[in-house]
């Protein structure tokens, strides 16, 4: 996915920058970037790729060369940002967090408009460039973001650095958020509201969807009024954000605790403990525990946070490894025990089949799967949340395979809680990893716990759903 940290303030940045952009680490593992600019140094721009080190590893040793009272930082699955460009409209850097669905469309419509690509990702077209290209040719950046939203099919939220302040332009649908902080002498605009505490920032606002503010350190300037059409994505309190994270001033970790609550609430399951799946079932694990009224126990725990998030490793052997080697048993509180393990989400079954043969292995009685989300029955066509080349990649998708013979076969059937289709096919991927049971939350629970009107949340994944 990716995650970005802009701020302007009165004094030199470089500091709040680099700590600032480092709380998106949970967000990417490929590659990170800053660029600041300042009236006498100009831009300056350095990216790093991330696969073998941490953001604070790479950058620290070069902060010096930073300057400014302006800068934008990214941490990214994707393409190499920022990107700095000197085009008609201005200059400025960008950097995005986007999933474009119609790139080859727009990228050949632009090719055929005379303009060229130089910054290639992995010898294709930079998203980010692709889309900095649009924006350069508006008459102004107003309206060359006001282009973007128009022509990206996907999702597109962006950061610019310009000569005077930051532009931040929130995707069209709000899939993702931007979040503006503020303190006694500036403003940040960031995609995790935990960068801002530490930082002495005050959570001031989100943007709307489609919103774009232009922001200098005396103050915000509406540049594109907020659409009233919102489609944040539900799986941002699923999964990716920092339980101190709120989104929609709805906080990260109180929607899992709400959600495993509802689910603990309904669990008729003889068990006697619930232990989370370190880091993102806790707070679902915690919920549930206080629903179904059963002790938590801290049967697994996360060994340290060097191991990355399993979903990023492009190869399949690699994530299966992460998966593995991440999380640790306790034998002294699994031993004998029927336990409810608690997790976010079931992508590919990639942890589910090491989790479990180590629970038994170390001592589990039973062991029962509680799921924080429905099943994932649709790839994502608007953000890169896995690096998932097929919905075949998805276990439902797989199980519907064995089931019918065909994997696009009665969709709508599948996804829908409590119908003979969607017994069959939880019952069959806990037949397959041999778990005792397997219950996910229901999309009305999942609604309930976010506490937003469920016109305004995306849950594509789960019912194919879609806006266009």
């Amino acid at each position: 996915m990716g995650g970005f940290f802009g701020t302007v303030q009165k004094h030199d940045v470089v500091t709040d920058l680099f700590y600032g952009t480092d709380y998106h680490s949970h967000l990417g593992t490929k590659r990170g970037g800053m660029a600041t600019y300042s009236s006498e140094k100009g831009f300056n721009r350095s990216i790093h790729s991330l696969e073998n080190s941490y953001f604070r590893t790479k950058f620290e040793p070069t902060l010096s060369r930073f300057s400014g009272c302006a800068g934008i930082g990214i941490i990214s699955d994707n393409d190499s940002q920022p990107i700095v460009v000197n085009s008609r409209v201005g200059k400025f850097a960008i950097v995005t967090v986007a999933k474009i669905a119609n790139m080859e469309e727009l990228e050949s419509s632009l090719l055929k408009e005379g303009v060229h690509f130089a910054e290639l990702s992995s010898g294709k077209t930079n998203p980010t460039e692709l889309i900095a290209t649009i924006i350069a040719g508006g008459e102004d950046i107003t309206d060359g973001i006001r282009r973007v939203h128009e022509r990206v099919k996907g999702s597109v939220s962006m950061l610019l650095l310009t000569t005077d302040g930051i532009i931040a332009a929130r995707d069209k649908w709000g899939r993702t958020p931007i979040v503006i902080g503020a303190k006694e002498d500036g403003y940040a605009a960031v995609s995790e509201t935990a960068a801002l505490p530490n930082l002495g920032f005050c959570e001031v606002r989100n943007l709307g969807p489609g919103e774009v503010v232009k922001i200098t350190a005396e103050g915000m300037e509406e540049l594109i009024p907020a659409r009233k059409e919102m489609q944040v994505c539900s799986f941002l309190w699923v999964y990716y954000g920092f339980p101190v994270s709120s989104y929609e001033n709805r906080n990260v970790e109180e929607v899992r605790f709400n959600s495993g609550y509802l689910m603990g609430k309904k669990d008729d399951t003889d068990i006697d403990c619930v232990c989370g799946i370190p880091d993102s079932g806790v707070g679902m694990a915690l919920g549930y525990a206080e629903g179904k009224g059963v002790p938590y126990h801290r049967a697994v725990a996360k060994y340290t946070p060097t191991w990355p998030r399993s979903f990023t490793p492009g190869r399949q052997e690699l994530r299966n490894l992460v998966a593995k080697m991440k999380l640790i048993p306790n034998r002294a509180m699994l031993d004998g025990h029927k336990v409810a393990f608690c997790d976010d989400s079931i992508v590919r079954g990639t942890q589910l089949k090491d989790n479990v043969e180590m629970l038994y292995e170390y001592g589990a009685k039973e062991v029962h799967i509680r799921i924080a989300c429905p099943p994932l029955i649709y790839g994502c066509p608007f953000i890169g949340f896995t690096s998932s080349k097929s919905d075949m990649e998805l276990i439902t998708r797989r199980i519907i395979q064995e089931l019918e013979g065909d994997a696009d076969k009665d969709l709508d059937l599948y996804a829908k809680t409590d119908t003979p289709q969607y017994h069959a096919m939880v019952q069959k991927i806990a037949d397959k990893f041999g778990i005792d049971s397997l219950r996910f939350s229901t999309l009305e629970d999942l609604i309930e716990a976010i506490g937003l009107p469920k016109c305004k949340v995306c849950t594509h994944c789960f019912d194919g759903s879609s806006c266009f």
